[in-house]
């Protein structure tokens, strides 16, 4: 800019020319100056046309980070809840990507988005972590989103539909009902043990005893411990009716979906299993293959390599702990009948049980049962026996 002001005297334009053995075109300076401010212009109007959008989420307020196509910050806004997304939509052109952190409220946000036209990414937080520049705030952390969102090789997490999220919310609410199941037992066995009686181990056998704890009149009981008690057993047993409930509910829901109809043919999954599946993996095709699922949910060995050195440890834990939970324990369980059959999987297990710990086979047998499950959600298929034991991509 500064050589094509001085370019607009007749006089330096000739100089210019002169010294440099160049003839410029016959322009007027206005002409000159109109096309340079021009392809100013256009080149500003460009750069500035927002590319992509980081949102940080929150309960009230929202901050909003729109970058161009070169990753520079053209827009920043800071919102309240019920502004935000008006603003957004009026600001940001339908088609524009929007990245957001896997968080409360994230699934719900990335609907409303995806119902306006505006394609969503939802990173995983261990993900955008390390594009926090300086300290942690509001404004770094929508600008690191917006930056982790360009990544190519950034897998984001899948928007969870309303059917899922009612289903998982579900498995939420009966695994909490569950820990308060079992606390309310250890409490009772706790409390009794100070009036010099023992109680049984399993939960079951706890629900025999404390009718005859009551009945008992030689005990040593208290008539003020006995009204305790009483009132301990009706907690224990409203735990048990709200656990049923749930569990009716979703092995219903595992009858109507074809899905956990078809993912219930694999050997140790049952409406609990299948049904948290749907919940937390849809139709798996966010996945490449099964490997890239069963790491997913952390049931691949954990890495300390280096130097060409591979050192595998135990496995990761990553992912979701319950359905890796669950995973685990329905292997166990097809472990435990494995003996009694003569099926290619069975084999499998019971060679598996010859050479390692049964601790290995169970984990070996839960990976293999997401990678089984993979090919069933992905392609639509039933469980074929003669493939079970077979390579599963």
């Amino acid at each position: 800019m500064g050589t094509s002001r001085k370019l607009n005297s007749p006089w330096r334009a000739s100089v210019f020319s002169e010294a440099m053995g160049w003839t410029p075109p016959h322009l007027s300076a206005s002409m000159c100056q109109t096309e340079i401010e021009v392809s100013v212009n256009d080149e500003e109007e460009s750069t500035m046309k927002i590319n992509r959008v980081g949102v940080d989420l929150a309960k009230n307020v929202f901050q909003l980070h729109g970058a161009d196509r070169r990753g520079k910050a053209v827009w920043k806004r800071r919102l309240s809840r019920g502004k935000w997304l008006a603003v957004l939509c009026d600001a940001v052109e339908p088609g524009t990507e929007i990245g957001m952190e896997a968080c409360a409220g994230a699934h719900h946000w990335a609907r409303q988005l995806i119902q306006r036209g505006y394609p969503v990414k939802v990173i995983p937080p261990q993900f955008v972590k390390p594009f926090i520049k300086s300290n942690k705030n509001d404004a770094n952390d929508a600008a690191a989103i917006c930056e982790a969102m360009d990544r190519p090789d950034m897998y984001p997490v899948k928007v969870k539909t309303v059917e899922q999220q009612d289903l998982q919310a579900m498995h939420r609410i009966r695994d909490e009902i569950k820990g308060h199941r079992i606390a309310k037992a250890n409490q009772i066995r706790g409390l009794v043990t100070e009036y010099g009686l023992v109680a049984p181990q399993q939960l079951h056998a706890l629900r025999k005893a404390i009718p005859d704890w009551l009945e008992d009149a030689e005990n040593g009981l208290s008539f003020l411990f006995r009204q305790l008690l009483q009132g301990l057993w009706g907690d224990l047993y409203a735990l048990d009716q709200r656990m049923t409930e749930l569990d009716k509910q979703i092995a219903v829901i595992a009858q109507e979906d074809p899905t956990a109809r078809r993912l219930q043919q694999l050997r140790g999954v049952g409406p609990l299993i299948a049904t948290a599946l749907v919940a937390t993996i849809g139709d798996g095709k966010q996945y490449r293959k099964g490997r890239d699922m069963a790491a997913a949910l952390g049931l691949t060995p954990r890495q300390h390599s280096s130097g060409g050195k591979d050192r595998l440890l135990g496995i990761s834990k990553r992912g979701d702990a319950y359905l890796r939970c669950l995973l685990v324990h329905g292997a166990r369980s097809a472990m435990r009948t494995a003996k009694d059959k003569d099926d290619r999987l069975s084999r499998w297990i019971i060679n598996l049980q010859a050479r390692r710990h049964a601790n290995v086979v169970a984990v070996a047998m839960a990976n293999k049962m997401a990678r089984m499950a993979w090919v069933i959600m992905t392609r639509g298929v039933d469980y074929d026996p003669d493939l079970a034991a077979a390579s599963v991509r």
